[in-house]
């Protein structure tokens, strides 16, 4: 039995809403429809991104979320996402497996660098 279905037949607590979603907060699971990516995606994408890491190579946390929709869109035309995930969707990937590591892209400073182009931008 999934963890899904032992959340349903425990039963809700006092305090908790009945219906599916209070339900589903309470235990911590989200409805398998509402997930973007299957669990054997989320597995491939993770292997993946752990490849990249012991080469190196950490990929920019803004690219997870395509590397996840090239992967949904993969599946038959019938169950195929329409759109790439939420913006909070790599937050959430990388709560789920800690494990995979990311990079952030930060701004270069304009006096970090010697010859940097700001009078050119201007004119």
């Amino acid at each position: 039995m999934d963890r899904a279905s032992q959340a349903l037949a425990r039963g809700v607590p006092p305090g908790v809403s009945k219906l599916y979603r209070g339900l589903a907060d309470h235990s911590g699971q989200k409805a398998k429809d509402q997930q973007h990516l299957r669990d054997y995606e989320e597995k491939a994408l993770l292997n993946f991104l752990l490849q990249l890491s012991d080469l190196g190579q950490p990929v920019q946390i803004k690219f997870i979320p395509n590397l996840a929709f090239c992967l949904a869109r993969h599946r038959i035309e019938s169950k195929r996402p329409s759109k790439p995930p939420s913006k909070n969707w790599s937050a959430s990937f990388h709560k789920r497996y800690p494990e995979a590591e990311a990079r952030r892209v930060q701004a270069l400073d304009w006096n970090r660098h010697e010859k940097h182009i700001y009078p050119k931008v201007t004119h």
